[in-house]
Formats: C-alpha cells, structure tokens, sequence
C-alpha cells in the first residue's frame, strides 16, 4: 500500500473531523456527542428497527444499545419490542425527539451554509464537486462482501432484480424457466455458493458460482444495482467470485452472457477472460468466456 496515500486519508479524515465538530461532546451545540445526534437523526420520522440501524450504520450492538438508552433517558426515543416477534425491536422519536430532530437538520444546514460562506464561488463549486466525488467512492470502499445462504430472501430478491433487468434488456425478453439452471441447492456448497453484496446493510449486488468438482465452475447470476453502479463493484465482486473459486481449487472459471449486456462483456474482457467457442446450449447467449485462474 502507498504509505504517502494512506497518510493523506488520515489527514482528511482528521480534517473533517474537526470542521464539522465530531470531537466535541456537544455537537451542534446541543449537549450530545455526534453519536447520539447520528441515531437520533438515523431512527426518523417513521421510527426504524433496531437491527437495520445497527446494520445501516454499521457499529457495535453493545454501543447502540448505550445509544438508545441515553436517549430514552432524555426522553427522545422509545424502544419497542414487536408483539407478534420478541424478536425485533423498533426505535421511535417521541415529540421532543422529532422536535429536536429538527432543530439538528437546521444547525446542520447551518453549518453548511457557512462552510460555504467562507469561500470564492469558484472554490465552492470545487468544494461541493469534490465532495459528491470523495461521498461515491467512501460509498464504494464501504461495501461488503459475503457467502450467504441462496434460499433467503435477499437472495430471492437479487435474482428478482437480475430477471427482471434481463427481460427488460432482452431482444425477446427473459424466462429464467428456459435458461439453465442455478437454483438455492446448485448454490448451496459445496455444490456452489451465492457471494452478496451489502451497502449500510442493504443489499446491492449478487455473483455466484456452480461448481463441478475438476470441471471447469461456471460464473452464475452476476448483478449490481444501478443505484451503486460505476463504483467498480462489478470487478470487486468478479474478483471475490474468482478468489473464492480458487480456494475451493478451481483452475478454469466459465461464463455465458448475451449480446445486449454490453457492460458485462467489457468487464469480462477487461479481467482476463477469453471467448471461446460454445461450451453449453444456453438459449440467451450469444458469447462465451473462460478464464484460467493462477
């Protein structure tokens, strides 16, 4: 790693920190560290459940819960458990909550306003692009990648989202009941496995493998949202796919695509992958890859 570039995400991270106030136990001025004010902001109008905050925000279960409690305390949050799950609990603001909830959104506007007040046109035009450009790629450095279960419904909504954008780009649409296979079981090891990928918790894209013991795997139901595309994590999750791949022992790693995929093919190409001739009687596509892994 380039120790020159680490030391300058350190520096920004320190910057941003005091400019905005993260290391004051008042933030905003309004008795609370930002943690609190965080949640409190994070919990909305509509209250949310405990596990999506705690995964949305990605920290600790024991600190949330301290959270939570502090500001049951100051009577800003109620805490409930579902009556027909023990289960899950659910945070909402009270009316003091909301009320302050508000008052946070307007010093936070605040704050930005005079940030910006203190610059040129010119430098707040770079500031604020800047600032859009670092947002995506913290975005992308943030999400995560896991082997998870193919039969659980994040898993059934990805292949959802997959069909569905296959049909709409489709010549002749998409029918997944006429493309071969690669159903819960054939992704389950270790006959295959289902990688997921995860943004504050939320699910954003899905790869998969079918393997074949010394046969070549083949390269399954590979997908990103188009809200986290143009981040690269169509080549991360190709190279979480392919290292996995190769701890399992796997030298060559397969794929079929069709022609309107234009996107895929490229990064196909791009990471090393060659055409070949036909290996399959896949109805949808129109070229075919493999790759042999080191």
């Amino acid at each position: 790693m380039d120790m020159v570039a680490v030391q300058q995400v350190r520096s920004f991270n320190r910057t941003v920190a005091e400019r905005i106030g993260a290391l004051d136990d008042r933030f905003l001025r309004r008795g609370r560290p930002m943690g609190e004010a965080r949640v409190l902001w994070e919990i909305g109008t509509d209250g949310v459940e405990v596990r999506g905050l705690r995964g949305r925000l990605q920290i600790d279960s024991g600190y949330l819960s301290r959270v939570l409690r502090s500001l049951e305390g100051q009577r800003l949050v109620r805490v409930r458990t579902s009556t027909e799950d023990r289960r899950v609990r659910k945070a909402f603001l009270t009316k003091a909550g909301l009320s302050e909830r508000a008052e946070l959104d307007k010093r936070s506007d605040d704050l930005a306003e005079h940030i910006l007040t203190t610059l040129s046109e010119r430098q707040r035009k770079t500031l604020t692009a800047a600032m859009g450009e670092v947002e995506r790629l913290l975005q992308a450095s943030m999400v995560s990648f896991a082997i998870e279960d193919p039969s659980s419904a994040d898993a059934k909504w990805c292949f959802d989202q997959y069909f569905g954008e296959l049909n709409a780009r489709f010549d002749a649409g998409f029918d997944p009941a006429l493309s071969i296979s690669a159903d819960a079981q054939e992704l389950t090891p270790p006959f295959g496995m289902l990688v997921i990928a995860r943004l504050r918790g939320k699910t954003v894209g899905c790869g998969a493998l079918k393997l074949h013991h010394a046969a070549p795997a083949e390269l399954k139901r590979m997908w990103i949202a188009p809200s986290v595309r143009g981040l690269g994590l169509g080549r991360r999750l190709l190279g979480e796919l392919e290292r996995h791949a190769c701890k399992t022992g796997v030298a060559v790693l397969r794929l079929e695509t069709n022609r309107a995929l234009s996107e895929a093919i490229n990064l196909y190409r791009c990471s090393g992958y060659i055409e070949v001739d036909p290996f399959n009687n896949e109805p949808y596509a129109h070229h075919w890859f493999e790759k042999r892994l080191s």
